[in-house]
């Protein structure tokens, strides 16, 4: 894997603007991907890399038969897995977890999937998707470095907290949340990227039970201490995942100056942690979801939510916060 400086490993250019030169990572899986057919299924005409991540790669594509039914809108996303992993014995059972987890939600707030299939010539495994419109939320931080206003700090922070606990009550554990994976639509945020994902025990019983961390493709800024010590993603990793995203939303700033929990364990870094200026309140609340240790990572998602359901303090109520601790 390749990381670009101030990357978090995956970069989706969903927006509708003029096209930008690659980055080097999209250049690398550019590369990488050159054998994939321009066709896949005898259906999807390849148009142009989207996107590139840990695991895999995302394309525009247009879908032929719908352009011949006379759909005007012909256009969607196509993911695939990336020469490397695509090489693994179990690469194909690997993607339809991702497809299955994801197929499992219905939600405003998630990615939606059409379809999985195999293209019989290439033997290429691949999931079909809604094409989104926007920014990821990574575009809109690099814009602003002081964080965001509460008023649209809540506008991000409530939809996407949603999306993850309804995704929990599913019984679907994301696994690998940050900025990018986070999409911006014109019709409203979404979460997506489930690659990393996990089923809750009990959740889609035949579905092959993958362990994720041989692959050691998490976004090691984001990945909570456990999964970075081999442990398998779960709720409370998410949770740790959210709380560095709601940080730097409200501030602008990593909570751990961008370094692996791992790292910042070591140095301490959790002691340095302050209330960013632009949260409003329930500053306890996110500080426990950056807790190093999954066992005092006590901040459950709805006590998140009830932070950023609330309006923001008066005045006088931010002056009496201050003045009595």
């Amino acid at each position: 894997m390749r990381a670009e400086p101030n990357s978090d490993l995956t970069y989706f250019a969903f927006a509708a603007s003029a096209a930008t030169p690659a980055s080097p990572a999209t250049s690398a899986a550019a590369i990488a991907a050159s054998d994939l057919p321009e066709v896949l299924a005898g259906r999807y005409l390849i148009e142009r890399l989207l996107g590139v991540g840990g695991m895999g790669a995302v394309y525009r594509a247009r879908d032929l038969l719908r352009e011949q039914f006379g759909d005007p809108e012909p256009y969607i996303a196509l993911k695939t897995l990336s020469d490397e992993f695509s090489e693994y014995p179990d690469a194909h059972a690997l993607l339809y977890t991702e497809f299955a987890l994801t197929t499992r939600l219905s939600h405003r707030h998630v990615v939606r999937l059409f379809g999985f299939d195999v293209d019989a010539i290439s033997q290429r495994a691949f999931i079909t998707l809604e094409l989104l419109k926007g920014p990821t939320l990574d575009q809109l931080l690099n814009e602003r470095p002081e964080g965001l206003a509460w008023d649209e700090l809540r506008e991000i922070a409530l939809p996407l907290i949603e999306a993850l606990a309804y995704s929990h009550s599913r019984g679907v554990i994301h696994g690998d949340l940050k900025p990018s994976n986070v999409i911006l639509a014109e019709d409203g945020l979404r979460l997506f990227d489930y690659g990393l994902g996990q089923p809750l025990e009990g959740v889609l019983k035949n579905l092959p039970r993958l362990s994720r961390s041989r692959f050691k493709a998490w976004t090691t800024r984001y990945a909570a201490p456990e999964l970075l010590g081999g442990a398998e993603p779960s709720e409370a990793s998410d949770v740790y995942a959210l709380g560095c995203l709601l940080y730097e939303m409200a501030s602008g700033r990593h909570p751990f100056r961008r370094l692996s929990a791992k790292q910042a364990k070591a140095m301490e870094l959790d002691k340095e942690l302050r209330r960013p200026p632009n949260l409003a309140h329930g500053w306890l609340t996110l500080r426990a979801a950056l807790a190093f240790d999954a066992d005092q990572r006590t901040a459950s998602l709805t006590q998140l939510l009830d932070i950023f359901r609330r309006p923001a303090p008066s005045r006088l109520q931010r002056w009496f916060g201050r003045a009595h601790g």
